[in-house]
């Protein structure tokens, strides 16, 4: 999925503050359906360039491996679910929707990966979609079949469902898991200060010039950073937020971030950010832990807790910030605004 925050790679070194001797090498792409950037602060320019050229190939695999509408490995498993069919997957599909799974659980389910068909349903799953809701009977027989990735059966490598309604979308993890890979990549490489973007997914390697690499967290209504703050090595930050795929009807906005529990885009959130602390799989947690904080409303603190995650930022439907204590301590406001420190 998309997310709040707007990195602006290109300009990155310049949010970075002050000048550095040495350079910043950058490499764009196109993957996942979004912009993805890779920076990497000094070194030679020759390793440079080898070590993002391959985290870009490694995202292309990625892409083409696991994209949820065009022939993929993703695809076929969900013919066989359909079918009522197991079949046998790669290690590695296998091992990211087990993760997936006990990322929902942590979720309450509000992080679902087996909405493919609701997505679908919506119009979400290209990039043009109409300005329609969807045909409300159809609508109201998907929701009653409630397809669930607890549905799936995982013995090994072989993967099957209880329920042939799952259909598996990997949009709201992969690029979080694609951030993990690339740091992995990075330092195998002897990269150790890196700046990886995946369409506002960040994760962040050592430091650029002997301070640490910094962000632009973007305002979800207006064409401006809402703030900045400093990222350290090991970190990563993920937004979901309903201002970049959306459509609007009779003055009704409506994202592609659905509530599995209704069937409906979320609407009681503008955007929500998480930071993660660097740990084991950083990437696929900011990626994963956002979206149920923001499909829970009123209730985004008590979800972020779930993930042991301490730096959160809502923006409330109504633009109300609402902020943790902790991530408060980090971030610098360009304009003074209205907000509620939350512990």
């Amino acid at each position: 999925m998309r997310a709040l925050i707007s990195l602006l790679m290109s300009f990155a070194w310049i949010l970075g503050g002050g000048c550095s001797r040495e350079q910043v090498f950058h490499r764009e792409a196109y993957v996942f359906g979004t912009r993805v950037d890779v920076a990497v602060h000094g070194g030679e320019a020759r390793r440079a360039d080898a070590a993002m050229a391959a985290v870009l190939r490694e995202f292309d695999r990625l892409h083409r491996a696991y994209h949820a509408w065009e022939p993929s490995e993703l695809t076929a498993l969900n013919a066989a679910i359909a079918r009522g069919e197991t079949l046998e997957v790669s290690d590695e599909l296998a091992a990211m929707l087990s993760d997936a799974q006990r990322l929902a659980a942590t979720g309450d389910g509000l992080f679902e990966p087996a909405l493919g068909a609701l997505i679908e349903l919506w119009g979400f799953h290209t990039d043009t979609f109409e300005p329609k809701r969807p045909d409300p009977q159809r609508l109201a027989a998907l929701i009653a079949q409630h397809p669930r990735i607890d549905d799936l059966l995982i013995e090994g490598r072989r993967v099957g469902s209880r329920n042939p309604s799952v259909q598996l979308d990997l949009g709201g993890y992969a690029k979080g898991y694609a951030l993990d890979r690339a740091a992995e990549i990075l330092r195998r490489e002897g990269i150790h200060d890196a700046l990886i973007n995946i369409g506002g997914n960040i994760l962040a390697l050592g430091q650029k010039g002997g301070r640490p690499w910094r962000i632009g967290i973007q305002h979800p209504r207006e064409p401006r950073p809402l703030a900045t703050m400093p990222l350290y090595d090991g970190e990563a930050v993920g937004t979901s937020g309903d201002y970049q795929r959306y459509f609007e009807l009779d003055g009704v906005r409506y994202a592609h971030l659905l509530d599995p529990r209704t069937g409906e885009p979320a609407h009681g959130t503008q955007a929500l950010t998480v930071l993660v602390s660097a740990r084991a799989q950083a990437g696929t947690l900011s990626d994963a832990a956002s979206k149920p904080a923001y499909l829970a409303g009123e209730g985004w603190r008590e979800q972020t807790r779930h993930f042991a995650i301490d730096h959160a930022l809502r923006v409330a439907a109504d633009g109300r910030i609402e902020v943790t204590r902790a991530l408060r301590a980090r971030l610098e406001f360009p304009l003074a605004v209205d907000m509620t420190v939350v512990d």
